[in-house]
C-alpha cells in the first residue's frame, strides 16, 4: 500500500525532532530549560544528556515502523502521542508557556491524523488496495 502523504510529513517532523535532540544532547550544557526533558518524562534520575539520546533513538525508531506502516510503528506512534500530550497539557495547566500549548495541539493533531489512516497500518499485501 501506498505511504499516505500526511504519514511522509508527520515523519519528517520526527526525524527533524529527533536529529534536534541529537544535537542539543551533543552540546548540551545544562539548565536551559525550566522542565528537563527527564522531569517530563518523570524518570529525572536520569542524566538529561542520556535522555536526550535515548529519546531520539527511540523516535527513529518509531518513525521508522511509522512511515513503514507497520503495525508496530503505529501503536508506538499513537502511545507516544497521547503519552507526549498528556504530559504537554498537565505542563501547560501548572506553567502556561505556549510550547507546551504547541505540543498538545501536535500531539492531538497527530492522533487524529494517525487514527484516520490506521487503514494504510493494518492492510496486508495480499489485500491492499491502490488509493
Amino acid at each position: 500500500m501506498k505511504r499516505p502523504l500526511g504519514v511522509s510529513i508527520i515523519g519528517y517532523f520526527y526525524i527533524f525532532g529527533s536529529i534536534v535532540l541529537l544535537f542539543t544532547a551533543i552540546f548540551y550544557q545544562g539548565g536551559a530549560d525550566a522542565i528537563s526533558i527527564s522531569e517530563r518524562f518523570g524518570v529525572s534520575i536520569l542524566p538529561e544528556r542520556m535522555m536526550r539520546i535515548i529519546l531520539a533513538f527511540f523516535s527513529l525508531l518509531m518513525v521508522y515502523g511509522y512511515m513503514k506502516l507497520k503495525k508496530w510503528g503505529f501503536w508506538l506512534l499513537v502511545s507516544y502521542s497521547a503519552l507526549f500530550g498528556l504530559i504537554s497539557s498537565i505542563l501547560a495547566t501548572n506553567q502556561p508557556q505556549q510550547p507546551f500549548i504547541g505540543n498538545v495541539v501536535f500531539s492531538v493533531v497527530v492522533l487524529i491524523y494517525t487514527i484516520y489512516v490506521k487503514k494504510a497500518f493494518f492492510t496486508t499485501a495480499e489485500n491492499a488496495q491502490p488509493i
